[in-house]
């Protein structure tokens, strides 16, 4: 018996949850999470250093692009779902947005026993995936870092603007 769909919070209204079984970027992304993670360290101290010349441009001038390519990178290696507090990195690469619970700090206790998402059955969980990413990563153990909720306001905001400008906890290095 199937459930019908509600969709999540950051769930694009209509699209189907990833199969396990297909080939996609995503489940790509968690199996090269640590080749990511030294990715995104560059990427984010490039972020800072060039954080002046942003500044002179304008981050509002800058938001609407830099969503847009944030968009089409994130989403197509991570799903992303443009939460505006990315948690890439501690989350083994896993988007936690992707839940169809939203849980932002672990599953939900209903992982079916195959490793896949209880409300979803065809979809393998996130956090499932996430400890999976996590054991691949040298900074793993983020994973067990308690994650603040979800500020709904800077939905589709650009979280590489965010870093720029500082507003990332430095113990949370974001992707």
């Amino acid at each position: 018996m199937s459930m019908a769909r509600v969709p999540a919070a950051f769930e694009p209204p209509g699209k189907r949850p990833p199969d396990g079984g297909k080939p996609a970027l995503r489940f790509w992304s968690v199996r090269h999470a640590r080749l990511l993670e030294r990715f995104y360290a560059a990427f984010e101290r490039a972020l800072i250093a060039g954080a002046p010349v942003l500044r002179r441009i304008g981050f509002e001038r800058l938001e609407r692009p830099v969503a847009a390519a944030e968009r089409a990178v994130k989403g197509a290696l991570f799903d992303c779902r443009m939460c505006g507090q990315c948690i890439l990195s501690s989350t083994g690469m896993s988007c936690p947005m992707n839940c169809p619970k939203g849980m932002r700090n672990g599953p939900c206790g209903g992982v079916r026993a195959d490793g896949h998402c209880e409300v979803y059955a065809e979809m393998p969980c996130v956090w499932v995936k996430a400890w999976e990413g996590a054991e691949h990563m040298r900074g793993g153990e983020r994973i067990l870092c308690e994650q603040p909720p979800v500020d709904h306001r800077l939905k589709g905001r650009s979280s590489w603007l965010a870093v720029s400008r500082g507003e990332h906890a430095a113990d949370h290095p974001s992707a």
